[in-house]
């Protein structure tokens, strides 16, 4: 019986070998599939995933996302193509109407200083107070065409403390006009950081922008100490479906449509493009915009 045994043993440990030797090799083949596929996935290529295993499982599995991958570069390359006609399509629609709106705006100004009546005068005023909605628009299209193109960005060491104070000193008047007495809690000592300066007063601007339109009649903007910048502000107008879109471009709350609901797009993309993170709650009746820029 002992050699009998043995010899069961013997098996038994052989095929326990043979299965940790399979598991071993299932599971670097995994980790290989794994890393090709993140990296496949973070870089334009065409190199296929390939495998050391010869297990047709695997290797079949290698294939099935090699298609996959290939599905998903050519929706990829077709989304770039798209955004990029977008883009150069906003860009020249915003540059041809530039010039005809200067030219009816300056011809308003010419009717302006001729006799009229009372009717006249009030017409022309309508004319023109859409006329600047128009230019207005015009001029946040082609803002956003030459930001969205635009990969360049020149960091420099500085202080965003400072840079939403002057931000904040640059609406004052706006808000005075709606009524906002801001409530406004800064640090007292510089933060700085590593980021475009233009870039960051664009991203307060779009937002401070933003706020003072939809707000009810209340502002508060706090910072603290790690940098987490947050604007909050009453707006009973707005739902957590239109919160959840507000980044999203051309839309807009606003039925008349007199923004083009780019502002915050904008802020969005240039903050996340210097390592940035923005986002948006709504709770309660108070929309919160949270900006924390890379440390």
């Amino acid at each position: 019986m002992e050699p009998l045994l043995l010899f069961i043993i013997g098996i038994l440990v052989l095929i326990i070998c043979t299965l940790l030797a399979k598991i071993y090799f299932l599971r670097r083949s995994a980790r290989e599939i794994t890393e090709a596929f993140r990296d496949r996935l973070t870089e334009d290529t065409n190199t296929l995933i390939d495998i050391s295993s010869r297990d047709r499982y695997m290797r079949k599995l290698a294939v099935d996302i090699n298609l996959q991958l290939s599905l998903l570069r050519k929706e990829r390359r077709h989304y770039r193509h798209g955004d990029l006609e977008l883009k150069e399509a906003v860009t020249n629609i915003s540059h041809d109407l530039r010039t005809p709106l200067t030219a009816i705006s300056g011809y308003l100004d010419l009717l302006e200083r001729e006799e009229k009546s009372e009717n006249i005068q009030r017409y022309l005023s309508q004319i023109k107070n859409r006329t600047e909605v128009l230019k207005c628009l015009t001029e946040e299209l082609f803002r956003y065409s030459v930001v969205a193109s635009s990969q360049d960005l020149n960091p420099e060491h500085m202080d965003i403390v400072r840079a939403l104070e002057e931000n904040l000193l640059s609406f004052y008047a706006v808000m005075q006009e709606k009524g906002i007495q801001p409530e406004i809690e800064l640090p007292e000592e510089p933060i700085f950081r590593e980021l475009d300066a233009g870039a960051v007063n664009r991203i307060f601007s779009n937002i401070l922008g933003n706020a003072v339109k939809y707000s009810d009649g209340d502002l508060c903007v706090k910072m603290d100490k790690s940098g987490c910048i947050t604007f909050s502000n009453t707006a009973h107008n707005m739902t957590a479906v239109t919160v959840g879109r507000l980044f999203d471009r051309f839309y807009t709350v606003e039925a008349n449509r007199n923004s083009t609901g780019l502002g915050l797009s904008i802020a969005k993309l240039l903050t996340e493009r210097m390592g940035g993170r923005i986002e948006a709650l709504y709770s309660n009746g108070r929309l919160e915009i949270k900006v924390r820029f890379a440390e």
